[in-house]
């Protein structure tokens, strides 16, 4: 029993270790060449986005879960298919502020998420974030409802959690960078994707029924998120990593 222990505190040890920022890494020019082109190629090489943008799905229904658990709703549901499409079932009022939110947070979602792990990148956080990160997917777990979002939901959550366990700091800060950049751009192909070819589901055109905003309105308070998102990521994060001269 006291070995068990024993055994236990020494892993929670390790953990709260592995949770504390470190110094910020300095990223060198190949470095940051080889991420922007390997999300370049994620994004607009067809055959790879078919496969990668469930990555932006996976943020897309997160946000509209965990923003609906803030609002006082309950995240009972999360289900991805295979053409990387998917929805969230959150269980509450089926009108009213909490229902507005939690159908808006969804296509923000990435590029939020993007920008902060950018930053986290290149501020030192890298570790902090990973192991929050890792929880959240755990947590999400539960709420799996078929079997190929469990396989997904498992990766996702298995090589979040080997990169903040056994990751150098350098690694970390390498895919951060490249995931967040991912997520960045991949939010506004959605968003893109949304405006040519919307759809009498889509979460704009939920929010019109629900509110007296037409959906176009909606859009432009997606576009707005994601432009403020792309702006607080560029500038502060290229100049922590060495790449523009600070003032």
């Amino acid at each position: 029993m006291d070995d068990l222990l024993d055994g236990a505190l020494g892993w929670l040890g390790q953990a709260w270790a592995r949770l504390q920022p470190g110094p910020p890494p300095r990223a060198d020019d190949a470095v940051l060449a080889g991420v922007g082109l390997a999300v370049l190629a994620a994004v607009f090489v067809p055959a790879l986005w078919r496969r990668l943008r469930v990555g932006v799905t996976v943020v897309h229904e997160l946000g509209h879960g965990l923003v609906g658990v803030l609002c006082g709703r309950r995240f009972t549901g999360l289900v991805l298919r295979a053409d990387m499409s998917g929805h969230a079932v959150t269980v509450g009022p089926s009108r009213g502020f909490g229902r507005v939110l939690s159908t808006w947070a969804g296509y923000p979602a990435p590029a939020v998420v993007g920008a902060l792990l950018v930053r986290a990148a290149g501020t030192g956080w890298s570790a902090p974030l990973l192991g929050l990160t890792t929880a959240v997917l755990v947590v999400s777990l539960v709420r799996v409802r078929s079997f190929y979002t469990g396989v997904v939901m498992v990766l996702l959550t298995a090589g979040t959690g080997a990169l903040w366990w056994w990751g150098a700091p350098e690694l970390r800060a390498a895919v951060l960078l490249g995931v967040g950049f991912f997520l960045l751009v991949g939010a506004w192909r959605h968003l893109g994707a949304l405006v040519t070819s919307p759809a009498a589901g889509s979460d704009s055109a939920v929010l019109a029924r629900l509110t007296p905003v037409p959906a176009w309105c909606w859009v432009l308070t997606f576009a707005v998120v994601l432009g403020l998102a792309t702006w607080v990521m560029v500038g502060p994060v290229l100049t922590t990593l060495g790449v523009v001269p600070g003032g």
